[in-house]
């Protein structure tokens, strides 16, 4: 019997090119944000979309060779520094183009700091090929915030969410135990 294909997501697959033990960031870690989940929060803001939503808020994080790389060991030692933080939220850019950096880093935080983590991704959460780096480092996650951007359902109301469509996906292992 013929083996049916793989078929791979170009969304997050394949992955952004960064030298192994290093990530790409738009810009600097940051601390206490309130916007990006509960609590006190630590954030990511990866380089590198494939999606382009129209009225995106950060568009200069679209291109692949922008941004800085960062060594994953400077992105701990930075929040081995943070005081008061209850989590970390990957945010971008699309942190599933650099998943297997996003989760070093997130197991890290969980493991080493006891923090929950989120990301948010422009993909919908079924279409997340489940044998590729973005599933491993989904599996770690807290929470998703999944879905692309559609400025025609853009709602300020939403907690965490930009516009309708996006959910709120609460995690565990990687299955879905609740959604908002």
């Amino acid at each position: 019997m013929a083996k049916t294909p793989t078929v791979r997501n170009r969304l997050c697959e394949p992955q952004l090119e960064v030298p192994d033990g290093y990530i790409q960031l738009s810009g600097a870690l940051e601390s206490d944000n309130i916007v990006n989940g509960p609590g006190l929060r630590a954030v990511i803001w990866t380089q590198g979309c494939r999606q382009h939503c129209p009225g995106c808020q950060n568009p200069e994080t679209w291109n692949e060779t922008g941004g800085m790389p960062v060594s994953i060991e400077t992105v701990k030692a930075e929040l081995r520094k943070l005081r008061g933080q209850s989590g970390l939220t990957f945010c971008g850019g699309e942190p599933l183009l650099q998943a297997k950096a996003c989760l070093e880093i997130a197991k890290f935080a969980k493991e080493e700091l006891g923090w929950q983590v989120w990301s948010f991704t422009g993909l919908v959460y079924e279409q997340i090929p489940h044998d590729s780096a973005a599933w491993e480092f989904v599996k770690v996650l807290d929470a998703l915030i999944d879905g692309r951007f559609v400025l025609p359902q853009r709602d300020l109301t939403l907690k965490w969410r930009g516009s309708r469509n996006q959910r709120l996906l609460h995690l565990k292992n990687g299955e879905i135990t609740s959604i908002e």
